[in-house]
C-alpha cells in the first residue's frame, strides 16, 4: 500500500492527486500553503490533510507540485526531515524546466528523484504524462509509482534533456487545443448552431480525431486527406486555415513554450 504525499494541491498536484484516488491501495496525503484547498480536496477525494514536513515524513513517494522559483523555499523546509527517515522514498518532481540534479541538490541529498511532465486531462484518466528518474530508483520503485499512477493516463519516458520539448507539446498543448475548440465552437455560433451545442460537436469532434490517430497509428496528414474530397467544402475550409497562418501559428506556439520552460529553470 503505497504512501503518496502531494505538497502542493492546485491544479496539477489536484489533478495528480485525483487520479491517485482512483486506487483504492494508494494511501494519500495533502499538504497545501493554503490550508483550505488541501482540505476542500481531501473532502472530495479522501485523504489526509498534513502539513509539508508530515509529507515529507511519511510518504513513500512525494509530489512536489509547486512553482518552480518556489521549490527551493519548499525543499529547504522539508530537508532535515528528509535527512533524518529511516525508510526508503523518491522525490517526484512536476517543476518545469527543474532538472533532477537540482532537485537533488536543493533537498540536501543525492535522493532518488522522478521527474514527471504531466497534463490536466490527468484529472479524467486521461493525461500524457512524460518522465524520467534518476540512475537511483529501483525497477521495482518505478513499476510501483507506474502502477499506483495507472489512472492518470499514459506514461512516456523520455530522456531528461528532451522532457522541456515533449512538455511544450503535451504540457502546454492542453491550452492550445482549449483555443482550437473555442474557435470551432464560436465558428458553429457564427453559422447558426445554438453554443452548447457547438461546444459539444467541437470536443466531441477533437477528442474523436485524437483517438483515431492514436489508435489506427496512421499520420495525421493522412487522415486529413481522406476528409477533403477535391473541390469539397473541407479542404476550402484547410485552405482558409493555411491562408491564415495556423500551422505556421502552431509551431511557433509550442517553440514559445519551450524557450520559457528552459528559461523558468534558471
Amino acid at each position: 500500500m503505497p504512501t503518496l504525499g502531494f505538497i502542493g494541491t492546485g491544479n496539477m498536484g489536484g489533478a495528480l492527486a485525483r487520479a491517485a484516488a482512483g486506487r483504492e491501495e494508494n494511501r494519500l496525503l495533502l499538504a497545501n500553503r493554503t490550508r483550505e484547498k488541501a482540505e476542500a480536496l481531501a473532502a472530495a477525494i479522501g485523504g489526509r490533510v498534513v502539513d509539508n514536513g508530515e509529507a515529507a515524513w511519511e510518504a513513500d513517494y512525494l509530489f512536489l507540485g509547486v512553482k518552480p522559483h518556489l521549490l527551493p523555499g519548499v525543499l529547504a523546509g522539508v530537508r532535515e526531515t528528509l535527512a533524518g527517515r529511516k525508510t526508503p522514498f523518491v522525490l517526484v518532481s512536476m517543476a518545469a524546466g527543474t532538472e533532477m540534479a537540482r532537485v537533488q541538490a536543493l533537498s540536501g541529498g543525492a535522493w532518488p528523484v522522478i521527474r514527471i511532465m504531466p497534463n490536466t486531462p490527468c484529472a479524467i484518466g486521461q493525461g500524457m504524462i512524460l518522465y524520467d528518474r534518476s540512475e537511483n530508483v529501483t525497477p521495482e520503485a518505478e513499476r510501483a509509482f507506474l502502477q499506483a499512477m495507472a489512472g492518470a493516463g499514459r506514461f512516456a519516458r523520455l530522456e531528461e534533456r528532451l522532457i522541456d520539448a515533449g512538455s511544450a507539446v503535451s504540457g502546454c498543448g492542453p491550452a492550445f487545443v482549449d483555443l482550437f475548440v473555442e474557435a470551432l465552437a464560436d465558428g458553429g455560433v457564427a453559422c447558426g448552431l445554438p453554443r452548447a451545442l457547438a461546444l459539444e460537436l467541437a470536443a466531441q469532434m477533437t477528442a474523436g480525431s485524437a483517438r483515431l490517430i492514436l489508435e489506427s497509428g496512421r499520420h495525421p496528414g493522412v487522415l486529413k486527406d481522406e476528409v477533403c474530397s477535391p473541390g469539397g467544402s473541407t479542404i476550402q475550409g484547410v485552405r482558409a486555415l493555411e491562408n491564415g497562418g495556423f500551422r505556421a501559428a502552431v509551431i511557433e506556439a509550442v517553440h514559445a513554450a519551450y524557450e520559457k520552460t528552459l528559461q523558468l529553470g534558471k
